[in-house]
């Protein structure tokens, strides 16, 4: 199988064989450099460099909110270490600053070096937001180095105040620059530029702000870097909220398209099955065995409103409510991101899979299409977004929020307008005054503000899945979540009872106590039959109130002096230069 965006990385450490090298090609200098098509060719290899569609649909395999079928190393106790520790790469950086250095041929005009530079300090700036986010200081290389640049080669890491700095110029630049702004969804034009700077901006500033890092420039610069970014794009892109025929499917539509829905996708990995360009969704998502049965948990299910802006857990019921109930007049975008009842694939009913595929019932279908045909291998074509408008107004929000200058104005035209295409009712158009107590100390017990805490579970909401989830926890300083959040599911009323799930007036499932060999009653053919507890290997359980729960017996860690907000250099980096120090709480 072959994806758009991917070529095969090898994790090479950063010395001068992979930052002084031009890539082996039979053409020349003067092909690829001197003339347009050789620039474009040649920028066209920073998108399969950067990132892979799978980053997207598989990047929150490793968050809070993900129940999965076996725990990523970091997560686990002293099974993570330098040694094993990965991202020191520098191949990439090295092609997109030979181009901005070898971009000057007095053939081309300058708006023409320029666009491509800009391009290229575009990948520059996502290349190293993405190595800041994971190692915190990194060595700020701005051009290809020669084999005798060992004061480089050999220095020590540059701040994140230092690189920052450069990261927001290359994107300023390349806002400045690039000469497209058509919205096309597979290509990089300068609202991409835009979009990139508030993200950047917004994880830069909450993450000084809350880690209390204590850097020259205040969170309250990039907050208005956020803002000011957000507000250009906003009130002159081309972009706005996909709202379909079916308000009910305005959302999912955007992941299971073919091509990118331009009027909200920015910027996309685009698949064909004439070109065997494919990936791997339905197969990641709905295999017993490929992916990592990834659940959804309750805490999190419970975060989506009532279609009339109340909290769900309002609801005097709400933890006893069968999964039937509880789907009943939500958020729409639930029903867009779990299986529900009603959901169908080929007409026929399909609801959460039990035997094979979920362990709290929150079955996610955000990535997969209907049709069971993509489950068994890497067939899918549909395009998958990297980043989207929704996105833009959240950044937005939590920004000018940040500020301390959001207003009802700024809430109708983001949080609101999001919640309208959600189908909510009401809340869309006035700043909310009261706190959601259940939000506030299930997720972010140190957040005062409702409308703070509104806006982190528009957030949280409307990317589910996307591949922020882990970042935006290590901002906002709350790892301890990753650990702490129960993986609980739906809520079962009885052992040994024949549960219609989707009320289709067929069951589905029968869940029984795990120390018996099988259910006390007569168990209808096609209908699932659970174990609950009973054997120290058995970790679907449930918890004394009647849900289910996955993988109590396991213990998740967060270590308690925080080292895990960033990940460790790797011990072989460190071996080949020494003037590179660890990460804290890393070394041994």
């Amino acid at each position: 199988m072959k994806k758009l965006f991917y070529i095969p990385i090898v994790a090479l450490l950063f010395s001068s064989c992979e930052l002084n090298e031009l890539p082996k090609a039979g053409a020349t200098e003067e092909d690829i450099f001197g003339s347009e098509s050789g620039l474009k060719n040649y920028s066209n290899s920073f998108y399969r460099n950067i990132t892979s569609g799978s980053d997207a649909y598989k990047g929150d395999a490793m968050a809070d909110y993900s129940a999965v079928n076996s725990l990523n190393d970091f997560m686990v106790g002293g099974a993570y270490s330098a040694e094993i520790s990965s991202g020191w790469s520098w191949t990439t950086l090295r092609n997109i600053n030979q181009l901005i250095a070898k971009c000057n041929s007095p053939k081309l005009s300058d708006a023409i070096k320029n666009n491509y530079i800009g391009l290229a300090r575009f990948f520059r700036a996502w290349f190293y937001y993405e190595k800041v986010v994971r190692f915190g200081d990194v060595p700020w290389v701005d051009h290809p180095l020669a084999v005798d640049e060992t004061d480089i080669l050999k220095a020590p890491r540059d701040s994140r105040e230092v690189v920052m700095k450069h990261i927001m110029e290359d994107l300023d630049f390349a806002y400045a620059n690039i000469t497209n702004t058509a919205g096309d969804g597979s290509t990089v034009n300068k609202w991409t530029a835009l979009g990139l700077k508030t993200r950047i901006a917004l994880f830069e500033g909450t993450f000084r702000k809350y880690q209390k890092l204590n850097l020259a420039t205040q969170p309250e610069v990039f907050f208005q870097m956020a803002v000011d970014a957000g507000k250009i794009l906003m009130e002159n892109g081309p972009y706005g909220l996909n709202i379909s025929a079916d308000p009910k499917t305005s959302q999912r539509q955007l992941f299971t398209s073919n091509t990118p829905v331009t009027k909200e996708v920015m910027l996309a990995v685009t698949f064909s099955k004439d070109l065997a360009l494919l990936n791997d969704a339905n197969w990641w998502w709905t295999s017993a065995t490929y992916g990592p049965r990834l659940s959804l948990v309750r805490p999190f299910i419970n975060s989506f409103l009532n279609v009339d802006g109340t909290p769900y857990t309002d609801r005097p019921n709400f933890q006893t409510e069968e999964f039937y109930e509880e789907c009943q007049n939500r958020d729409l975008r639930l029903a867009q991101l779990i299986r529900t009842p009603g959901y169908s694939r080929n007409g026929q009913p399909a609801p959460p899979n039990f035997a094979s595929f979920t362990y709290t019932g929150y079955q996610p279908i955000k990535y997969t299409l209907d049709d069971p045909y993509y489950d068994n291998g890497g067939y899918n074509t549909n395009a998958v977004p990297l980043m989207r408008y929704a996105e833009i107004l959240l950044n937005y929000a939590e920004a000018k929020q940040e500020l301390g200058t959001f207003n009802d104005a700024d809430w109708s035209k983001t949080i609101g307008a999001l919640r309208s295409r959600a189908g909510i009712t009401s809340g869309t158009n006035t700043l909310p005054t009261k706190v959601d107590t259940y939000l506030k100390n299930t997720f972010f017990p140190e957040v005062n503000s409702p409308v703070l805490l509104e806006i982190r579970r528009e957030r949280q909401v409307e990317l589910a899945l996307e591949g922020f989830r882990f970042n935006d926890l290590k901002r906002w300083k709350l790892g301890p979540l990753m650990a702490n959040l129960p993986w609980t599911g739906i809520y079962i009323p009885a052992l040994d009872k024949l549960i219609d799930i989707d009320h289709n007036g067929t069951p589905d499932v029968v869940f029984y106590d795990g120390s018996k060999s099988a259910p006390s009653i007569t168990v209808p053919a096609g209908v699932a039959k659970v174990a609950i507890g009973g054997k120290s290997t058995n970790f679907q359980t449930m918890t004394s109130d009647n849900h289910l729960e996955w993988f109590k017996a396991v213990k998740r860690t967060w270590d308690d002096n925080n080292k895990q907000y960033l990940y460790p250099i790797p011990s072989a980096a460190i071996v080949l230069n020494g003037n590179l120090t660890q990460n804290p709480g890393w070394s041994k």
